[in-house]
């Protein structure tokens, strides 16, 4: 009896000391995936604060280029230097338009191996044009003029709502924004099959930019649009605009792929997505878009707008005079009807300052037009009822007031339509943009989307008052990048889908795609393109996209040294050179206004403090480890300029550079600092601007290299040791762990 009692304890001794040790090890696992879920969460948040920021002030470059536009003098430089950037509505017959993009005249050498196209398409034609572009083969410029031009007369016979029926497939399957990886592409068609007959295929925008493959993903999507064009649908994202593609690559890359012929490209590219549907809807229960609602959106309205007016969502269209005798394709003269018209997107109740418009979202130039033809109606009222208060005259004078209420009346007509027609466009517009650009929200209402600068926010409540009112029952929507590739939201009545996978870095995030059958359930498939991702383990994985997230970061840091010093030394009144904590936090915030949390950061951004927790600020600048350019002759705030406003810099170079030549002139070059000098509210010198000018002028022929000179004002990170261009880390999972240990042959 004694050892059974003796035998119990000891058991329950080793009983003990096993649940310890699994509480333990439970207490340390749950830390682990906490710290995990920290940095899952701070990286995202570091990725897509910067990206909005970018779609951000690539709009109010947009807005304030069209102030200059609207404001300037026909005269003057600024404007003549920006004038056929907004030339986008040209009136002219589809005839002139097919001879300006006619292919017949150029050649195919004989040398060329990739593919041939003949009209109308094969199967096997199409299938061999998607091997080749796998085997980085380029199209011919005469194929894709001649393939482009076929869509073109295409989608120009498309509605602009879609609707299609599972009753004949059974499934159909839709994809989000691919934005130019076609690794991701060819995925989903080894995954699910290519587009057919039996498998039809809704692709929901954004198929272009950020990625390197752009116009090999729109030639094959246009190549399967034409082979079934009643079962490969197309609608239009907020990337499908030239004036977004002008900063976010695709410009580029057709002018590098194509450089004898990419004007023309790009010119048709631009017809083709002002005819690209808005919208689909299957089964009349599901409606599918790329961005989203608002409290005003019409499925009526949005099914009989004009969509092709809007060659960019981001300015309503100007009514023009249709003469009867049509513009030249290469005209340089402007077809407005009249001044009003020519004003009346951002004509402006009070004048716009220098330091006024720099920080304007879209809706804030909407709210504030003003409507010239009312103004002439008020206008017209006002002279009738003086008219009318001539009762007292003779019988004469009131015959004449009478004829001239009479004309009067007769010429308010045209105004009031006019008004009405102005209206009409604007709430169109308004329509378009809303749908290409919004996100949802959690908090019930609609409200203007603030921080991407156009659309909206809405809440659950106007998704279900829209769904209610159109007899639907799901909306997806792609737009955003999510983690897993897709998000339910508004009570899984809203699914956010989006199919490029490693978006922001290898390992960011996956893609997904959806699959609908008859009873319009669901069926997500989840997937990684980049094979890299599955020799990582999760620790590097996490660690590989936090180490991407953290060097853009230090570089968005670093470019705004000058601003942050100032802030820094406003709160350090004793010019000690330390600041708390806390200060450094608020100090950093207030400059970047990222809305991130700095406090959880400064453990990755500040490795060393002092004693009493006081942060060095001007010792931390040099921690940040960012190796700059050896122009030591340059202006350091022009520097700080290019840095901080390298994207926005080079949009301006593109939209200079009228014959896509990738090179300007030096008085071009000039100019464009105006431009920026203005935009930006700071003065540079003439002598900065030419010394900055001639440092890059190496070879010294008067002209500047567009690509040299933003390469030469690349920032590096030093402590990266790889390069990687955006994002796309090239090595192994065995390269990786050399780099973490520090081994000097990596």
């Amino acid at each position: 009896m004694g050892c059974g009692v003796s035998k119990s304890n000891q058991f329950h001794k080793q009983d003990t000391k096993a649940i310890k040790a699994a509480v333990l090890i439970q207490h340390w696992y749950r830390q682990y995936v906490a710290r995990m879920e920290m940095k899952r969460r701070y990286t995202w948040n570091i990725f897509q604060s910067l990206e909005y920021s970018g779609e951000q002030a690539q709009i109010k470059l947009y807005n304030f280029l069209g102030y200059l536009m609207d404001n300037f003098t026909p005269s003057s430089n600024e404007r003549n230097l920006i004038s056929h950037f907004f030339r986008e509505n040209e009136v002219c017959r589809d005839s002139e338009w097919e001879r300006f993009f006619c292919y017949k005249n150029i050649e195919v050498p004989e040398i060329y191996s990739g593919p041939h196209l003949t009209f109308p398409l094969t199967v096997e034609q199409v299938t061999f044009l998607v091997d080749a572009f796998r085997n980085k083969r380029q199209l011919h410029s005469r194929y894709v003029l001649q393939l482009l031009l076929q869509t073109w007369k295409m989608l120009r016979m498309l509605p602009n709502i879609s609707r299609i029926s599972t009753c004949q497939s059974k499934e159909i399957t839709i994809c989000g924004d691919l934005h130019g990886q076609l690794e991701d592409l060819l995925l989903i068609f080894y995954k699910n099959g290519m587009p057919s007959l039996d498998r039809p295929y809704v692709f929901n925008g954004d198929f272009v930019d950020r990625g390197e493959d752009s116009i090999e993903i729109l030639l094959i999507l246009f190549s399967f649009l034409l082979l079934y064009p009643n079962d490969v649908h197309l609608n239009r994202g907020n990337h499908e605009d030239h004036i977004i593609n002008l900063r976010y690559g695709f410009t580029k890359e057709v002018l590098t792929k194509y450089k004898m012929h990419g004007k023309r490209i790009l010119k048709l590219l631009q017809k083709i997505f002002s005819w690209l549907p808005l919208a689909t809807v299957i089964d009349q229960k599901v409606l599918v878009l790329h961005g989203g609602i608002s409290d005003t959106t019409d499925l009526c309205v949005l099914a009989r707008v004009d969509r092709h007016k809007y060659v960019s969502a981001l300015r309503p269209p100007k009514k023009r005079h249709l003469s009867t005798t049509s513009m030249s394709v290469d005209s340089e003269d402007d077809t407005w009807s009249g001044a009003s018209w020519r004003r009346a997107s951002v004509t402006l109740h009070k004048p716009l300052t220098r330091g006024t418009f720099q920080n304007l979202s879209l809706q804030d130039f909407s709210d504030r037009v003003k409507l010239p033809a009312e103004e002439q109606l008020e206008a017209r009222r006002r002279h009738l009822n003086l008219l009318h208060s001539a009762c007292g005259q003779s019988q004469q004078e009131l015959g004449v007031a009478a004829a001239a209420a009479a004309a009067a009346a007769a010429a308010a007509e045209p105004a009031q339509d006019s008004a009405e027609v102005i209206h009409s466009i604007e709430e169109e517009w308004k329509q378009i943009l809303d749908l290409l650009w919004s996100d949802p929200m959690t908090q019930p209402g609609c409200v203007p989307n603030e921080v991407r600068g156009g659309g909206c926010y809405w809440g659950p409540d106007v998704t279900e008052d829209f769904l209610s009112r159109h007899h639907l029952q799901l909306i997806v929507r792609s737009h955003e990048c999510k983690q897993e590739g897709y998000e339910f939201c508004h009570n899984r009545k809203v699914l956010t889908l989006f199919s490029a996978s490693n978006y922001y870095d290898v390992g960011s995030n996956r893609g997904a795609y959806l699959k609908l059958g008859p009873d319009l359930v669901p069926y997500l498939i989840q997937y990684q393109a980049s094979s890299m991702t599955r020799e990582l383990t999760v620790r590097q994985s996490a660690g590989r996209t936090e180490h991407s997230a953290l060097r853009v970061l230090r570089k968005q840091l670093f470019s705004h040294k000058s601003d942050l010093i100032c802030a820094f030394q406003e709160l350090d009144k004793e010019n000690t050179g330390l600041v708390s904590l806390n200060d450094w936090a608020m100090a950093v915030e207030g400059v970047m206004h990222l809305g991130l949390p700095w406090r959880m950061l400064h453990y990755q951004l500040i490795s060393r403090k002092n004693s009493n927790g006081m942060v060095n600020y001007l010792q931390w600048f040099a921690e940040l480890a960012i190796k700059e350019p050896n122009m030591d002759h340059i202006e350091q705030s022009l520097l700080e300029t290019l840095y901080r406003h390298r994207s926005t810099l080079e949009t301006i170079f593109r939209i200079v550079d009228t014959d896509n030549s990738g090179v300007i002139t030096m008085q071009d070059f000039r100019q464009t600092w105006k431009l920026l000098s203005v935009y930006l509210k700071m003065e540079f010198t003439e002598e900065a601007i030419s010394d900055l000018a001639v440092s890059i002028d190496s070879n010294r022929d008067g002209s500047i290299d567009i690509h040299e000179f933003m390469e030469a004002f690349r920032l590096t990170d030093k402590k990266s040791r790889l390069e990687r261009g955006r994002s796309m880390f090239m090595g192994t999972a065995t390269d990786l762990t050399k780099l973490e240990t520090g081994d000097p042959n990596v």
